[in-house]
């Protein structure tokens, strides 16, 4: 009997050690925390954060609906690749240039004005805005709609003689544009460049460069796009209607996010 009892005691002590989970140091399981990290604009002193590194939640249009970030790649792609067509900037350039100036969008003077890539008031006779930059209460230029900042950034870049360099790079090479960039006096941020190039890594803007159908400077091929300036009144349904175009294909040409509209604003009704 004695030894029975000593028997029965050893099977369950090992079975209590058993279950035990012994975890090293290196193995340790990491807490779901969500990691931030700013990103400083070098021109308004506005910070983005970067991408939510927690478990992504998708939409049904496959974007990560925490990441700042992919929510303004996907709105604006089409914007930078229209522009890119026109002007020859890369469409990864606008974009990443885009994200770091407006805080993903997120920054006051986007909000406020429109204004996507810190474009102050040089010679500007159209609406502005005052805001804190490297002197206080400097003047910004207001746009009506974001589209209008993207088209203002191409022609910022491509009529001013000091960025006349970038224009002889190929269009592929981002980081002979983000060094450029800086080296023309864009941004007076040492890290301007490798800002950049990060972004279009880490978000592969670099795919949005690829030439498409519409060949730059090519106006035959310009004029087919049918375009039309919102009025008072225009609802996203009556502008579809009008062009006989259904509603998610209007958002679609034109990558609206949402069904709100400025009057100003132009869309593409192809």
């Amino acid at each position: 009997m004695k030894k029975i009892l000593i028997l029965i005691n050893a099977v369950l002590f090992f079975s209590c050690s058993s279950s035990r989970v012994i975890t090293s140091k290196q193995g340790r399981e990491k807490p779901d925390t969500k990691i931030t990290k700013p990103i400083t604009n070098p021109n308004t002193s506005e910070t983005t954060i970067s991408a939510s590194e927690t478990t992504p939640e998708v939409n049904e249009t496959g974007i990560n609906t925490t990441d700042k970030v992919a929510i303004y790649i996907h709105k604006y792609k089409a914007i930078a690749q229209y522009e890119m067509r026109k002007s020859g900037v890369p469409a990864s350039i606008t974009l990443a240039q885009g994200i770091l100036e407006s805080g993903a969008g997120n920054g006051s003077l986007s909000k406020r004005a429109n204004n996507h890539f810190g474009i102050k008031c040089h010679n500007w006779t159209g609406e502005k805005v005052y805001h804190d930059d490297d002197k206080k209460g400097e003047c910004f230029r207001k746009y009506s709609h974001p589209s209008e900042s993207f088209k203002d950034h191409s022609k910022f870049l491509s009529t001013r003689g000091r960025y006349s360099s970038l224009f002889q790079l190929d269009k592929k090479d981002y980081k002979g544009w983000a060094k450029g960039l800086r080296k023309a006096g864009y941004a007076t941020d040492p890290k301007y460049p490798s800002k950049l190039i990060s972004l279009i890594e880490r978000y592969n803007l670099d795919k949005y460069d690829a030439v498409s159908a519409v060949i730059v400077n090519d106006t035959a091929n310009e004029t087919k796009l049918k375009k039309y300036i919102i009025k008072k009144g225009d609802t996203l349904y009556s502008v579809a209607k009008k062009f006989d175009l259904s509603i998610s294909d209007l958002m679609n040409l034109n990558d609206l996010a949402d069904s709100g509209l400025s009057i100003g604003q132009q869309l593409i009704v192809k």
